[in-house]
């Protein structure tokens, strides 16, 4: 239950002074969750993206053009335009060295009479521009008396917007929603790593939303650095304390005698390398260990993590225990169960499949025999932590893509089994910095080699003009036997226009493929999908026109080309990903980047380091530097943590010192107990670390 000190704060935003359920709307466009509209805390820590710097005063004939300035004037002369005119409305004012004409469309006369008499001395500040060679100032920003000027501020915070929200009205909410802040505990009153000389945590967003100079809200700054390495701490001591549950639920030992791990190496065509081998090790020397395992197994594209984590199932089946593999989509999870029943039948192996689209009849089957222990393995999407699936003895949970779970789900699928063990696996490398932020409660192992076999895969990239030539290629590439990819572009981020943008490029492919042509995308139903996945892989078509859906895990080794649509839309981990859907068989493998051109400065970046490099870490640390941490594993996917506050290009440090600290915690007081607990469990709630709270309430 979420402490009530924090009720203020995650009260709704219409719960303040002037926020109506007009604006109200407007807040929950720019601030709101996916599963609830705004709430105060929402705009506490909608943090500035810049200032105004109204602290330049100068005597007109001094002030700067250009630029924000601030004068003191007395109001001359008012020039109303004529009736029914679009001409602007003119107030001409001056002061002992000059005179300036303040300009206003569209104007309000009433509005401007009442804020500017004749007569009157104002403070005027907005930017001071020359048109026909006398000074202007369109719509000054703000005109005030003196005894406005007095409350005035100076460096004036702006804020990201939408659509129907004023600069001034969005200020005046979230000042309202900091006179809602209660006095906190200091959670960091006994903090043994925290940098010194940062100010407390209502201090810091005071700073940050009322800024004495332009500097004070840099990333850098005190007060930045202040809230970053909070909501980093709240997420350190969440991972921390799920470890530390997890390991307070004893392990099992489960050690095979290596009967079916070697008919499984013997039935492999490529003996394993050194980098897949010390992975098994470690993985094998958790598993009999007596503690539970929580493993990150994570490789380059094509490193072969899959015979990996079928050898460590293989280890669990030895023991006379159940495991299973659970993916993100039911094609990958299809694809899965495909290439492991390769290796099943030399290992007598009994393998199945549940995924949420089997008939009743199929899926009762299946969990009669999970339950009655006659499935060794199980390979499935998320319908396999639903309560109805129930394990002999589950003693393996291998859960792939992982960013694409909560680790909610991850515990949920753990759960099923007594001290079951965990490995999750994904094939995004991922820089160091995330692998603390995403994977911090986990050991990792790592596949940097990529297996005998793998093809390397020559990088083009062509302006979108040419696309007449790269399907005249493709024609060509074809007649000759090749398969192909086309992908097409991320539009918007709407799943709909990228449905139409994919099937009006099938349209014009098919003209010239004719029956050649497939297609796959994420709103067609899963059944069409397989068969048009499965049709490309006999052969039966030749060139796939589809979205991102076939990003990972689709394994197609007779694919040798793959065309990416207006390729800057694409972040770089994902045109690599999609670059390794070819390179896997014996033909010489491209990859086409089509582009729209000109290029921006970090589209050209993206498409340079593809060019030059096939390393999926370097590409991963690239990724992170031009895009910074929030986006490298995809915003939209649901295990993902988002960070409001930090920033994990710039604060990377600051996420080691949070690690050492949630650690340290952890080893002196796992159930957060006494003044210092309590202040430590309203840090977790205040940035919404429920699950680890949950874990500690279950003991």
């Amino acid at each position: 239950m979420r402490p009530s000190i924090l009720d203020p704060l995650f009260a709704p935003a219409t719960s303040l002074p002037g926020v109506g359920p007009k604006v109200g709307k407007l807040l929950d466009t720019l601030l709101g969750k996916g599963d609830g509209g705004a709430r105060v805390v929402d705009l506490l820590f909608h943090l500035p993206t810049g200032t105004i710097d109204r602290r330049r005063r100068a005597k007109i004939a001094e002030a700067p053009l250009d630029q924000i300035v601030t004068i003191e004037a007395d109001v001359v002369e008012h020039r109303a335009a004529p009736p029914r005119s679009r001409a602007p409305y003119k107030v001409l004012v001056e002061d002992e060295t000059g005179d300036v004409l303040l300009v206003f469309f569209l104007a309000n006369p009433a509005w401007i009479q009442k804020s500017l008499p004749v007569g009157a001395r104002r403070f005027i500040s907005g930017k001071l521009e020359l048109w026909d060679g006398h000074r202007q100032m369109v719509h000054p920003d703000r005109v005030v008396d003196a005894d406005g000027l007095a409350t005035m501020p100076l460096v004036e915070p702006v804020y990201g917007l939408t659509e129907g929200l004023a600069p001034r009205a969005l200020a005046k909410m979230i000042a309202g929603a900091r006179a809602r802040l209660p006095e906190l505990p200091d959670w960091l009153a006994d903090s043994r790593t925290k940098p010194p000389a940062l100010p407390r945590f209502s201090e810091a967003l005071e700073i940050l939303h009322h800024p004495p100079d332009p500097e004070a809200i840099a990333p850098t700054a005190p007060a930045r650095l202040r809230l970053a390495f909070d909501e980093l701490l709240a997420h350190q001591l969440a991972l921390a304390l799920t470890r530390a549950h997890l390991r307070r639920t004893a392990g099992r030992s489960s050690k095979g005698d290596g009967a079916r791990s070697g008919a499984i190496r013997a039935g492999s065509p490529f003996a394993l390398t050194a980098a897949q081998e010390n992975a098994v090790a470690e993985i094998r020397a958790d598993l009999t260990a007596p503690v539970r395992m929580l493993r990150l197994l994570q490789g380059d594209v094509g490193s072969g993590k899959t015979i990996v984590a079928l050898l460590a199932m293989t280890e669990v089946v030895e023991a006379g225990r159940q495991a299973a593999l659970m993916a993100p989509t039911e094609v990958l999870a299809r694809q899965h169960f495909e290439s492991l029943q390769k290796y099943a039948a030399p290992a007598k192996l009994n393998l199945a499949l549940l995924t949420g689209r089997d008939s009743s009849a199929e899926r009762g089957r299946t969990l009669a025999a999970l339950a009655e222990g006659t499935i060794d393995i199980v390979i499935g999407t998320h319908a396999l932590f639903q309560e109805s699936v129930a394990f002999r003895d589950l003693g393996l949970a291998v859960v792939d893509e992982q960013h694409r779970f909560g680790v909610h789900q991850r515990l949920a699928l753990g759960a099923k089994g007594d001290g079951a063990d965990i490995l999750v696996m994904t094939a995004t490398p991922i820089p160091r910095t995330l692998v603390l932020t995403y994977f911090g409660d986990m050991d990792v192992s790592t596949l940097r080699e990529k297996p005998p076999g793998r093809q390397p895969i020559e990088t083009r990239a062509l302006p979108l003009e040419r696309i007449g030539d790269v399907v005249a290629r493709l024609q060509s590439a074809i007649a000759q036997g090749a398969r192909a990819y086309w992908i097409c572009p991320l539009v918007a981020g709407s799943e709909a226009l990228d449905v139409a943008a994919v099937e009006e490029r099938y349209a014009a492919l098919k003209q010239i493929f004719g029956p050649q042509a497939g297609l796959v995308h994420g709103k067609m139903k899963g059944a069409e999908r397989d068969t048009a996945m499965a049709a490309f892989a006999k052969g039966e078509t030749k060139v796939l026109v589809a979205t991102t859906v076939i990003e990972v895990g689709v394994d197609v080794p007779e694919a040798s080309i793959i065309v990416v649509e207006h390729a800057e839309r694409f972040g770089l981990a994902q045109l690599h990903q999609l670059r390794g859907r070819v390179g896997r068989g014996q033909a010489k493998s491209t990859c086409l980047l089509l582009y729209k051109a000109p290029l921006g400065e970090i589209a050209k970046s993206r498409i340079e380091i593809m060019r030059d490099t096939e390393d999926g870490f370097r590409i991963a640390e690239e990724d992170l530097r031009l895009r910074g941490g929030g986006d490298v594993l995809g915003t939209q996917q649901s295990g993902l943590p988002g960070f409001r506050l930090a920033q994990l290009d710039v604060h990377a440090d600051l996420l080691k010192l949070a690690r050492a600290e949630a650690q340290a915690i952890v080893a002196t007081n796992p159930r957060l107990e006494g003044a210092q607990g309590k202040a430590l469990l309203v840090l977790l709630h205040l940035f919404e670390r429920e699950a680890a709270v949950k874990l500690l309430q279950a003991g």
